[in-house]
């Protein structure tokens, strides 16, 4: 019998976002692929409860009897398929009894996920682990396949490849979290919903003298490419371009009209939970076809 491809996804120990966790798992495992979990201790990983339910995003949300009431809730936070992969992952001992990050070694495993999240309090510790980034730079120095949405894309950008010096991400084609998408999340919520929690949104702000996007994800990641071009946003004359740029429309296992993935080689990337399933299914193709080339 075949032995599976094993994709391994390291997680924080909370605040990670839902749908940019569960959608890859389900897909994964509907391709016939293993998954593996990682934590910084070993411990079961818990998403952000806001991005989940909803509850506690609209400006009322600090009121406990009104607080299931959605408005903004409900456009931000997971959507249905997102909820019902989530809620399937949950009752995998792969996610409940995950692995140290200690114990982690590239070569025991076909491929790397990097989801994301973008509250501080969980996810700066994720993103600036120099376990994962040394591990993340032994995955892209193996050749193996590595896929990465949203902020994981940060951490990707600020591993440093042991061959080059340089980010694994230099010389390479990518995406993430755009400006523009993050941008306009961050307005929502401290404007017309999480007034109290402003930054919400926002893993890492400016500092004083800053301008404005100094510490988007973008920003960060583009400063780490060979040349601006290589951050591949949506084409100004890309179809759908509307559906895509937009915030208010999420792909489907039927629909991948809102997405934008990039592909450059067996590295694959995207910008939002609103593209999670047309990125699983491009890394689930390019791990099973890099298993069959070995």
């Amino acid at each position: 019998m075949a032995v599976m491809p094993r994709v391994l996804i390291p997680l924080p120990d909370r605040d990670f976002d839902p749908t940019e966790v569960a959608v890859p798992y389900r897909v994964m495992k509907a391709s016939g692929i293993d998954v593996v979990f990682a934590t910084p201790l070993g411990r079961e990983a818990h998403a952000d409860e806001l991005m989940l339910t909803g509850a506690g995003l609209d400006c009322w949300g600090q009121l406990w009897g009104l607080r299931k009431i959605r408005v903004v809730g409900r456009l931000l936070r997971a959507n249905r398929d997102a909820r019902s992969a989530y809620a399937a992952m949950r009752l995998d001992a792969a996610f409940t009894t995950p692995l140290p990050y200690a114990a982690l070694e590239a070569g025991d495993f076909d491929a790397l996920l990097l989801a994301g999240g973008h509250r501080a309090r969980g996810m700066r510790a994720f993103l600036e682990s120099p376990l994962l980034q040394g591990l993340v730079a032994d995955f892209f120095d193996s050749g193996r396949p590595v896929a990465a949405i949203c902020h994981g894309v940060v951490l990707a950008a600020r591993s440093t490849s042991r061959i080059t010096g340089r980010s694994v991400l230099y010389g390479r084609k990518t995406t993430a979290l755009t400006w523009a998408l993050e941008r306009s999340a961050w307005n929502l919520t401290r404007y017309f919903a999480r007034f109290w929690d402003p930054d919400y949104y926002r893993t890492y702000t400016e500092e004083k003298g800053e301008p404005e996007g100094a510490r988007s994800v973008e920003a960060e990641v583009t400063r780490t490419l060979r040349r601006k071009e290589d951050f591949v946003d949506v084409a100004a004359r890309a179809p759908d371009h509307f559906r895509k740029t937009s915030g208010m429309f999420r792909d489907s296992p039927s629909d991948f009209r809102p997405a934008h993935v990039v592909k450059d080689g067996v590295y694959v990337s995207a910008r939002w939970p609103g593209d999670a399933f047309a990125f699983a299914r491009t890394f689930a193709e390019v791990v099973l076809a890099a298993r069959t080339a070995r």
